[in-house]
């Protein structure tokens, strides 16, 4: 009598998820809560509040401050919709699993049509093409089908990340044009006989403050452009490959983590 052997159940790799991304935006902050501490150490102060100095930077500050309120709506737009959890929650990943474990199609479609999110609206477009009549149940075009829909998802999703992008190279030229503002109110000035120093201050006031609130709509940009852009890149290569491993379990080229119930028993 041969003993009967448990067969080797095979576990997906699991990984630890990547906190550089928190690391850099503790940093950030601590950068930007620093700038005050720093220039009252040189000496610089101030009894001007931020609406001072928002008046005094022109007109032009209206349309920077515009620009802030978009960056923050696609930034926290980008917060909630690019998270791994709404892309594929895991509870939703463990049953289907299951279900591609076991072959029931059925149950997979029905499933991915009642909750509806990326992963399910990728996988339910690849399930229609499978065919238990051709060779590995025509994994081929299936796995296309995840190719081609996850690219075509995070283009779209890239487009969303590259409107901050915009903003930051648009953010120090409206700076500009805000310091060129000033300095023509400077020049007016001084060929209008104002020579007085209180005559040219406000010109070049308005400059430098333009100068600057262009610059501050410009580093956050450009940070959360470089941020989101990885927090999508990461999060799709993992989409596309927990998709791949739910073909490899229908196709019976991987395994669960639970064995089948139609597995065949061992004998003895």
């Amino acid at each position: 009598m041969k003993k009967n052997k448990t067969p080797i159940v095979l576990q997906p790799r699991l990984h630890l998820p990547y906190r550089s991304d928190l690391w850099l935006i503790l940093t950030f902050v601590l950068g930007l809560l620093a700038i005050p501490d720093s220039a009252h150490a040189m000496g610089v102060s101030t009894d001007k509040s931020l609406m001072d100095l928002y008046r005094e930077g022109g007109p032009i500050m209206h349309i920077i401050a515009l620009c802030s309120v978009a960056v923050t709506s696609v930034g926290g737009y980008c917060a909630l919709m690019f998270r791994k959890k709404k892309l594929m929650p895991p509870a939703l990943v463990a049953q289907l699993n299951e279900f591609m474990t076991q072959r029931d199609l059925q149950s997979a479609y029905s499933l991915c049509n009642a909750t509806p999110c990326m992963m399910t609206d990728i996988l339910a477009g690849s399930l229609t093409k499978a065919n238990f009549e051709r060779d590995m149940y025509n994994k081929n075009a299936m796995e296309n089908h995840i190719s081609d829909e996850c690219f075509r998802h995070e283009t779209k999703m890239m487009v969303i990340v590259n409107y901050m992008n915009t903003f930051a190279v648009l953010a120090p030229m409206i700076g500009l044009l805000g310091t060129t503002a000033g300095m023509i109110t400077s020049f007016s000035a001084l060929t209008a006989g104002k020579a007085e120093a209180t005559d040219l201050a406000k010109g070049i006031g308005e400059a430098l403050i333009a100068t600057a609130g262009g610059l501050l709509l410009a580093i956050p940009s450009m940070f959360l452009y470089f941020f989101f852009r990885g927090l999508l890149t990461s999060n799709m290569a993992d989409l596309h490959k927990t998709l791949s491993h739910m073909l490899d379990l229908f196709t019976g080229e991987a395994h669960s983590t639970t064995a089948s119930v139609n597995d065949p028993k061992p004998q003895a």
